[in-house]
């Protein structure tokens, strides 16, 4: 069976990829805006358990929208069947410093509202 906490791991790669599919790297978000996300808050709900060899579909949605911040529901999936969910609020901060910060514009025009 997969371990609770890979669970996280999922949803972090889903909200990479998800930002990617936006045309947003995680390094160019560093390199070219001195911005990067950190999770703030989570909460999980571990409702099935995925085991060696399933394939796991994880989602985003978009919840909430801020300044600094943006709320992510996702769930993890085998087939059409919730194994886990999830809300996780994620901060922007300078990439230096590691203050919060206001996420870049383009980047906030293309997510959209919430």
């Amino acid at each position: 069976m997969v371990f609770y906490a890979n669970y996280l791991k999922f949803f972090e790669r889903g909200r990479t990829e998800w930002l990617r599919g936006l045309g947003f790297s995680q390094e160019a978000l560093r390199r070219d805006e001195a911005a990067m996300f950190v999770v703030s808050d989570t909460t999980v709900r571990y409702l099935r358990p995925a085991r060696l060899d399933d394939e796991v579909v994880v989602t985003v949605r978009l919840a909430e929208s801020g300044k600094a911040s943006l709320v992510i529901d996702q769930q993890a999936l085998r087939g059409g069947e919730v194994l886990a969910e999830g809300r996780i609020r994620i901060g922007c901060v300078d990439a230096q410093t590691l203050r919060p910060r206001r996420i870049p514009p383009n980047l906030l025009a293309s997510i959209g509202p919430a």
